[in-house]
């Protein structure tokens, strides 16, 4: 049984998707300004491994990720760049999915932009408004925060603590509230911004009420799991709440998850643009293996701080070669295995058992850091069996299937490429199975060669081989 760690309760609950078998997962995407740091990459990579996961385990999952296409950072970003907000937008959606498809991170089977969501957020605004939550000041419309009595639930902050901070603040935006705590829905458009009519102006939506109408659209009044960065429990989850149940009047979500922060440096600083301290996916691409980063950031548990740096960067490295010598030596010796051996059960009883360990470990509130334990010590059996005098073609299948499943999980793939000399030993070693009238043997090579895209030609001159197109 999964269990999960509750942002909300504070406490790892067993999972129990509201529809068996299925999961409706939301996770807050980038707002689409810039290149994604790698705290960013973080949140994509980690979220990406818990849906993978959720997969395997026989899930039918529902994904939304959405881009934040309308912001003040984006009109910003399109002044200084002389552009339109919408050629921001299009330019760093692009940056994200060429920049974390390098990273084998599987598209959404959602991608919602605001842009595509007006409509909605405008009437989704408008039941608040008349539910007493929302009220209009000038143009621009503000949440009641008070009005919610759980507020701050999630955040695990009292509403008197919360006031504090916001009184503090200062500007034109807080002297029209009727409270400091509350917050935006719609915004009045200034000269020059992009805006769309509404029933209170011109303006455009606010940040949070965005997330909380797409998920709403796209995946009903109550999700499975909404997860995010751990930055944004406050506000940004805070809000999504309050504003998603004062209108249904529904849970919102069932089970919150947020990752961990990327640090640097020797006093583990919270890596963010805001404090500069930021280096981007898109620049450390240029340097560093794509499998190897998308190693580093899957393989720690998604709740835990992660410390970027260059140890810890050739550790997952050489952590990573040592899994694809693992995978190149079974691949190699599956050239030379005997069709199956005696033991073939027992052998395959302790991959299972090894499997079994492996998803104990992941169903812990997916703790990749355990998992992927239990897959170096996959590999380790599979390099004893590997070193034995004959070796089961039928046991290191599985294993290596098995291997490769699991790997697959946090996003490494391995490519069952035979080089030019493995196939030609090959070869030899069926022409000698063909000449003993071994013709058992003679097949099985050439069934393993067509399996990996090999297509052999007999002919009076030998034989020839070619790579299936």
């Amino acid at each position: 049984m999964i269990k999960i760690y509750n942002t909300l309760t504070r406490e790892k609950e067993e999972f129990q998707p509201i529809t068996d078998g299925k999961v409706k997962m939301y996770v807050c995407g980038p707002t689409v300004y810039n290149y994604i740091h790698i705290g960013n990459g973080r949140s994509a990579v980690s979220f990406d491994t818990i849906r993978r996961y959720l997969e395997f385990r026989g899930y039918d999952v529902d994904y939304v990720s959405n881009f934040t296409d309308v912001d003040d950072k984006i009109i910003q970003a399109a002044k200084d760049l002389d552009i339109t907000t919408s050629e921001v937008a299009e330019r760093f959606i692009k940056a994200f999915i060429d920049d974390t498809s390098q990273l084998n991170v599987k598209l959404a089977d959602h991608h919602p932009r605001v842009v595509d969501y007006i409509q909605p957020i405008i009437d989704f605004i408008q039941v608040l408004i008349d539910k007493g939550y929302a009220y209009v000041v000038d143009g621009d419309v503000y949440y009641r925060t008070r009005k919610f009595a759980e507020y701050g639930r999630l955040s695990d902050q009292s509403v008197d603590e919360l006031e504090v901070g916001a009184s503090q603040r200062t500007g034109g935006e807080q002297q029209s509230k009727e409270d400091p705590l509350d917050f935006a829905l719609w915004k009045t458009a200034k000269q020059g911004e992009i805006f769309w009519q509404s029933p209170w102006g011109k303006g455009r939506p606010g940040w949070h009420i965005e997330c909380s109408v797409m998920a709403n659209q796209l995946l009903g009044d109550t999700l499975d799991i909404h997860g995010g960065g751990q930055d944004l429990e406050f506000p940004h989850h805070e809000n999504e709440i309050a504003q998603s149940e004062a209108k249904t009047g529904e849970t919102f979500a069932n089970y919150w998850m947020h990752n961990g922060y990327v640090t640097i440096g020797e006093d583990d600083e919270k890596m963010s643009k805001s404090l500069g301290n930021f280096v981007t996916v898109h620049e450390i691409l240029q340097e560093v293996d794509p499998q190897v980063v998308r190693f580093f950031l899957a393989t720690t548990q998604y709740r835990r701080p992660l410390r970027y740096s260059q140890k810890t960067l050739t550790e997952a490295k050489n952590n990573l070669q040592r899994l694809k010598n693992t995978y190149e030596n079974a691949v190699f010796r599956l050239n030379n295995a005997t069709s199956s051996l005696n033991d073939d059960n027992e052998q395959m009883t302790e991959v299972r058992q090894l499997v079994n360990e492996f998803i104990i470990a992941m169903d812990d509130d997916f703790n990749a850091a355990n998992g992927i334990t239990i897959v170096y010590e996959l590999a380790k059996w599979m390099n004893r069996y590997i070193e034995q005098d004959v070796v089961s073609y039928a046991v290191l299948r599985f294993a290596l299937d098995h291997f490769l499943e699991l790997v697959a999980i946090f996003g490494i793939v391995f490519e069952e490429n035979l080089a030019d000399e493995q196939i030609e030993q090959l070869i030899v070693k069926r022409n000698q199975a063909r000449k003993n009238k071994d013709f058992a043997r003679s097949d099985e090579i050439r069934d393993q060669l067509k399996e990996q895209g090999i297509i052999l030609e007999d002919t009076p001159q030998g034989t020839r081989w070619r790579r299936q197109s």
